[in-house]
């Protein structure tokens, strides 16, 4: 099998959905020898900032030494980004090898896996393989039924915060879905919550007081922002003062008190050894795309994957801190089973423009239809048939005007962005 037949079977298997229950993850990893159970895991879920939380903990957990798996999705720009040891994709020989391994025990089973499982149970081998001290595992969707549950001992459990998204799967109050997350936490394994949510906060107490798991919630009267620039931000935390952390957007000082309170549990819980000078290094070194990210500088050019009206909440926020006297010019498309106009909502402060694309996704919501709901909230919008085309006219009203562009919407569009960009 080759790498290009890898990839083609596993991306196959999409059409298959999901499969109830854990029941046919943990058949198809028994197949191939229970490779989770070769280590640790640090297992993160939540509506947003999951990412962020997994790409801080990984620079952090090396910078101390560590050798790291680490597991998330989507991809943003390669398929090999998913499954990364110590910083580093897994080689495509590795993908043909295992995935190869994976078909054929999948081929023993009475059902086929869908492309998560699958790619699950290659991360988990490929783990083992590479012979890790722990894996950050992030959650695909939800937490009870997603396939990363599978594993029974977690270093620690991470709900980074609890928002409206797939709410046809995962419910429609935050009670509900925090229950959906909260099906991560283990019985007496450490479990964490970021915070923003007192009734989230709540459901998941009472799920870790249900299972003895000790639970504590982020105490962010210990974080003091002290300067935000597009450059980065400084920060305090507890007893650490003048942190740098690189990551760009106002939500990433709290992803970082989340990060720095579980590298405390950790710490005590499990007897890891993180020091200052890992978390020093770790913070100001982490990379993470797509997430408020700086692309270009004449004119400055951001991308945001911001797709839920949370998220787009997180950007306008952003947007306010770094460019508090001027509104900027907005690029963005959307899925249309999104609430697209409580995104507009979110972005109506801060958007002087905007310029509509359809995403390359069969659930995109039409440019022109996109364009129309901005101006039945009163901002002038203009639909473009491609995102070359969208971010030529932007540029130029940028560079022309002196103001921001910020590219919105799902991680569909951050590829085309930056070919548009010319950067590979």
């Amino acid at each position: 099998m080759t790498n290009e037949e890898a990839l083609q079977y596993i991306h196959s298997m999409h059409t298959l959905g999901s499969h109830p229950g854990l029941d046919h993850t943990r058949a198809l990893l028994a197949a191939i020898g229970n490779p989770q159970n070769a280590y640790r895991c640090l297992h993160v879920g939540g509506t947003n900032g999951k990412g962020s939380f997994c790409a801080m903990s990984d620079a952090i957990l090396r910078a101390a030494g560590y050798r790291v798996g680490l597991y998330t999705s989507p991809y943003v720009k390669d398929f090999a980004e998913r499954i990364r040891v110590n910083g580093e994709n897994i080689p495509s020989e590795d993908i043909a090898e295992i995935t190869a391994l994976v078909r054929d025990a999948a081929e023993k089973l009475e059902t086929p896996p869908a492309e998560f499982e699958l790619i699950t149970a290659i991360a988990f081998e490929y783990f083992r393989r590479e012979k890790v001290d722990l894996v950050v595992l992030e959650v695909g969707l939800g937490g009870r039924l997603d396939p990363t549950n599978v594993i029974e001992q977690p270093l620690l459990s991470v709900i980074t915060g609890i928002g409206f998204d797939h709410t046809a799967l995962l419910g429609n109050t935050l009670q509900a879905i925090a229950a959906e997350k909260a099906g991560i936490i283990k019985p007496h394994c450490p479990a964490l919550f970021g915070g923003g949510s007192d009734s989230a906060g709540r459901t998941l107490a009472t799920v870790a007081g249900a299972v003895r798991a000790p639970f504590r919630v982020v105490d962010r009267s210990r974080l003091r922002v002290t300067r935000m620039t597009t450059d980065g931000t400084i920060f305090d935390f507890g007893d650490l003062h003048d942190l740098h952390l690189s990551l760009l957007g106002a939500y990433q000082p709290q992803n970082a008190a989340t990060v720095l309170t579980a590298m405390e549990i950790l710490s005590e819980s499990a007897g890891m050894r993180i020091p200052e000078k890992a978390i020093r290094q770790g913070l100001e070194s982490v990379v993470w795309h797509a997430r408020f990210e700086r692309l270009e500088t004449d004119p400055q050019v951001f991308f945001d994957g911001a797709h839920n009206p949370q998220g787009i909440a997180a950007a306008a926020q952003s947007i306010q801190t770094y460019f508090p006297e001027e509104k900027v010019l907005i690029l963005t498309g959307v899925m249309a089973d999104k609430d697209y106009d409580g995104m507009i909502e979110g972005l109506k402060a801060v958007t002087a423009r905007a310029y509509t694309v359809t995403p390359e996704n069969p659930r995109a919501l039409p440019a022109e239809d996109y364009a129309g709901h901005f101006h039945a909230h009163g901002i002038a919008a203009t639909a473009y048939a491609t995102v070359a085309d969208a971010l030529r006219a932007a540029r130029a009203d940028a560079k022309a005007e002196g103001l921001p562009l910020v590219c919105l919407g799902s991680l569909y569009l951050y590829q085309d962005v930056l070919k548009g960009l010319g950067i590979p």
